[in-house]
């Protein structure tokens, strides 16, 4: 895959050094540059899920396997690049106005501010949620993931006219007549169609009365779904059907499924969004999966069809005869086992992990995990050449330690000092970001041990000239937030000033800040800011997401953390 144009314009921004006429000129064909990126990526789906439809039905040799297993790499790949691209072109472009004129803001001080305001903006979401503020930011509220409705009674608005009622309780359907013709169906869909941004879905019916002739069916259709007819006689449409144990899926004629269901049995229909399939059961156990081929939301759907039916839904308020949540974790555990067979290279994994401590600095730890790495037989290698790993995180490894451990005990003015004899240029612009993280720092460890009269004083000296300028306002002011409160730890949404968190984040700057100094290596100015680990864990998730974009953005939201403690669980 070619990304010349692309590779072409990155060169421009971060090697040539440019006017802001020209900037303006990249900044233009960027756009065109991504375009062309994200229709040459929906090029490789479309190879992609051609080889996986040939390899799914056996007739695919292994030339062509090997031939599609290098497309799903070009296809995780693009997302990624297309991401990388334009976050670092963003990145290079942004600027800010000082009254000297314009300026570029440095890569690692603008990350490292936008991670300090994330951070305040949950914990004043976390904390208008314990004192039951009902009015949030707007901005805030962003942050909170919107839930999906879910289905809870049925729809006595979109009916089937006389051949259904369904009973006030808006859980139970009747069929009150005697069906003459075949079109004489009482079809009930649930109040809205069923969520999506989950593993799975289920909900269940508990057949009370099987009536004349037992014509009852379970399933799921779409919002234009003809009333009239059972599900799975409508294209775009599922349905198990009780008097005869077929499988609808479209179109009148039944498939071969499971048994048939009568008066006293429990049937539920579910939907898995990771495989594509629909599932029904009986009396709690799986009846049978059928592939989900069905785009746009679906309605849960009953239907009636001979005299005296009922039955009764259940939408989750009560408990499920089946063990949805056993069936979820087996799910999950044949995930997992085939997350499991994956073999990855042992010097791989030791130069992950060493990669990472020495981009943060843990030399100590660094230095047990090297000693432990050659007591193994054979010793471990750190697979350098062959891994694609370099020792740029070695630059200035004794320093870094240092720095990160004053940081972390409090001692801002000595790692202060030892930023000034060691890179003087990292700190020779007071108005800097990094000079603005340390010093609200310093003045939050006075804060901290209760020096309110010194913290007073220090801001007053220090903070006057980040009040000028706009983009640090916001910041400065939670700093100094922290004296209307007796107790820092109970300061309202300012609390997480005082946690130990908050100077690992000025740590982590720092250490970035140095690894960007690193005259021997130019990708520094973009990969000081992550590990290779992390980079990996921002490729997996690009991968999820691109995953679940190709499904019509269905199925469960990604959520690293899960992701990573699965194997634990």
């Amino acid at each position: 895959m070619s990304y010349t144009k692309a590779d072409k314009l990155k060169t421009k921004v971060e090697v040539k050094k440019l006017t802001w006429q020209e900037k303006k000129k990249v900044a233009d064909e960027e756009e065109e540059a991504i375009t062309e990126l994200i229709k040459e990526h929906t090029r490789w789906v479309k190879k992609v899920q051609k080889c996986m439809n040939a390899k799914s039905s056996g007739i695919m040799s292994t030339e062509e396997s090997r031939y599609s297993y290098n497309n799903i790499l070009k296809l995780y790949q693009t997302p990624f690049l297309i991401y990388s691209f334009f976050s670092v072109s963003k990145t290079e472009k942004m600027v800010n106005d000082f009254e000297g004129g314009r300026q570029e803001k440095d890569i690692v001080g603008s990350y490292f501010l936008e991670l300090w305001r994330s951070k305040s903006k949950k914990a004043a979401v976390s904390y208008a949620k314990d004192v039951e503020m009902v009015n949030l930011d707007d901005e805030c509220e962003e942050l909170e993931e919107e839930e999906e409705p879910v289905p809870t009674e049925l729809d006595t608005l979109n009916s089937s006219g006389g051949f259904s009622i369904v009973l006030p309780n808006k859980l139970s359907v009747q069929y009150p007549t005697v069906n003459l013709h075949g079109h004489d169906v009482g079809v009930v869909q649930a109040n809205c169609p069923a969520p999506v941004k989950r593993l799975l879905y289920y909900f269940e019916i508990y057949v009370k009365n099987a009536g004349a002739k037992g014509q009852i069916a379970i399933g799921f259709t779409t919002e234009g779904f003809h009333m009239r007819r059972q599900p799975g006689w409508e294209a775009n449409s599922f349905g198990y059907h009780g008097d005869d144990g077929l499988l609808y899926r479209g179109h009148g004629k039944g498939e071969a499924f499971g048994p048939t269901y009568s008066t006293g049995d429990v049937v539920g229909g579910g939907i898995n969004y990771t495989s594509h399939e629909f599932f029904f059961t009986k009396n709690g156990q799986v009846v049978g999966t059928v592939e989900k081929d069905v785009k746009g939301r679906l309605y849960p759907t009953i239907a009636v069809h001979s005299q005296y039916e009922e039955v009764i839904v259940n939408f989750g308020k009560d408990p499920f005869i089946f063990d949805l949540k056993a069936y979820e974790a087996t799910l999950r555990a044949k995930q997992q086992a085939v997350i499991e067979r994956i073999l990855i290279p042992q010097a791989a994994s030791y130069g992950i992990i060493r990669s990472y401590l020495q981009h943060y600095g843990y030399e100590e730890t660094l230095n047990v995990l090297d000693e432990a790495s050659q007591t193994c037989i054979p010793p471990i290698t750190t697979g350098v050449h062959d891994n694609g790993f370099n020792e740029y995180g070695a630059y200035a490894l004794n320093h870094r330690k240092i720095l990160r451990k004053l940081i972390k005990d409090g001692q801002i003015d000595d790692a202060f000092a030892k930023l000034r004899e060691w890179y003087p240029e990292t700190v020779e612009d007071d108005t800097s970001a990094i000079c603005l993280m340390l010093q609200c720092q310093k003045f939050i460890e006075l804060v901290r041990v209760g020096h309110l009269e010194e913290a007073v004083e220090y801001g007053r000296s220090h903070f006057e000239k980040f009040y000028k300028l706009k983009e640090y306002e916001d910041l400065v002011k939670d700093c100094a937030g922290l004296l209307a409160y007796e107790d820092p730890k109970k300061s309202g949404g300012l609390g997480y000033l005082v946690e130990d968190s908050q100077r690992e984040n000025l740590a982590d700057a720092v250490n970035a800040l140095i690894l960007s100094t690193n005259p021997e290596e130019e990708a520094t100015k973009k990969s000081c800011l992550h590990s290779y680990l992390e980079r990996l864990l921002r490729q997996l998730t690009a991968c999820f997401l691109e995953k679940r974009l190709l499904n019509g953005n269905q199925g469960e939201a990604f959520h690293l953390p899960r992701v990573l403690l699965a194997k634990n669980n």
